[in-house]
């Protein structure tokens, strides 16, 4: 699905079609809609989950209209809603509680292995949204604040400090803008952004260092994507075991983590070809280089979406391997159904 047919309209959050009011509405949501998912998808971790949060965001919206007295923002007004519907889910939601990590791996930040409901965001929208959206709310889209260390490490925040950190670390608001939000005080909300950067720093070596992937790929980074597409392709491990780093991790959400390269060589020479034939699609996403993975099992004549997959490149080396087996996503990065 792309971002045109993502962007909605006043029609498809059940509000009259026609006349001045549907037409402003539907402007705001023209306007506001991707910054909102994004708003979402930091908080929750799920593209799909940000997706449904915003149509109910929206609709809650419509139908407070008349409750918004401009003392604020429309912007102001629309995270307040998102915000505060996030964290209602976050608050109910006990299947995201992330178990303890064996400690941080060389300053990767905690593994997707044990966040079920984490998902991996399409660079290809945050683009189309950035080229569209000057001032702060491109500010809150910009993929230095989308990787998926970053993701992955605020996922170990309580709701409401998860929150703070986003609003004032990343959407560069104002602690009483914060505050007013949140409806907390001021010192609330700088001892929550104390406690939370306190908990990263200690989950995530290197900090805010680490927000800002290459914005674009190098040429040996580029060899290296190579490599790994090869490798799968080719039913090959040992060429990609050779590019390694010592301490590389391997995490698949939903299944494993295997940490070094020993460990990691294993499990690529025993389970990379079990399922069949690669084909495999590079990918950008949370602003690092990416593949989709398609895989055509025997006895089958076409491949199948299976596998996304980012990658994160040092030195020549790959560091970091992050799977996400969610074929529903591939309709979201554009992906075709099938390959032959």
């Amino acid at each position: 699905m792309g971002a045109s047919e993502q962007a909605g309209s006043a029609a498809d959050l059940e509000v009259p079609s026609s006349g001045p009011e549907a037409d402003d509405f539907a402007e705001l949501v023209r306007r506001h809609r991707r910054e909102l998912h994004v708003l979402c998808y930091r908080l929750l971790g799920s593209f799909e989950e940000a997706e449904d949060h915003v149509q109910d965001v929206l609709l809650r919206a419509w139908r407070s209209r008349e409750d918004f007295e401009g003392r604020s923002s429309v912007r102001t007004w629309l995270y307040r809603i998102a915000t505060n519907a996030c964290l209602d889910t976050l608050r109910r939601d006990a299947r995201r509680a992330v178990p303890a990590s064996p400690g941080p791996s060389a300053g990767l930040g905690p593994s997707v292995a044990g966040m079920p409901w984490l998902q991996p965001y399409p660079d290809h929208l945050l683009d189309e949204l950035a080229d569209d959206q000057p001032g702060p709310e491109a500010v809150a889209v910009n993929r230095e604040t989308m990787s998926l260390a970053f993701l992955a490490t605020i996922q170990l925040l309580p709701p409401r400090q998860r929150a703070v950190v986003i609003l004032r670390d990343v959407g560069g608001w104002s602690a009483a803008e914060t505050a007013g939000l949140l409806d907390m005080t001021v010192p609330a909300i700088n001892s929550a952004l104390q406690r939370a950067r306190a908990t990263l720093r200690d989950q995530w070596p290197g900090g805010r260092l680490e927000w800002a992937p290459a914005a674009r790929s190098d040429p040996g980074q580029r060899r290296l994507l190579q490599t790994y597409i090869e490798a799968h392709e080719q039913a090959d491990p040992e060429m990609l075991i050779a590019v390694l780093r010592h301490d590389i991790r391997l995490a698949i959400s939903r299944v494993g983590e295997w940490r070094g390269r020993d460990d990691v060589a294993a499990a690529l020479r025993r389970g990379m070809n079990s399922l069949g034939r690669w084909r495999l699609l590079p990918i950008p996403a949370n602003g690092q280089p990416g593949v989709a993975g398609y895989v055509r099992r025997p006895g089958e004549s076409v491949f199948v979406p299976f596998v996304l997959t980012l990658l994160r490149f040092d030195q020549g080396a790959l560091v970091d391997v992050a799977a996400f087996e969610q074929p529903s996503l591939f309709a979201r990065f554009g992906l075709p159904a099938v390959l032959t």
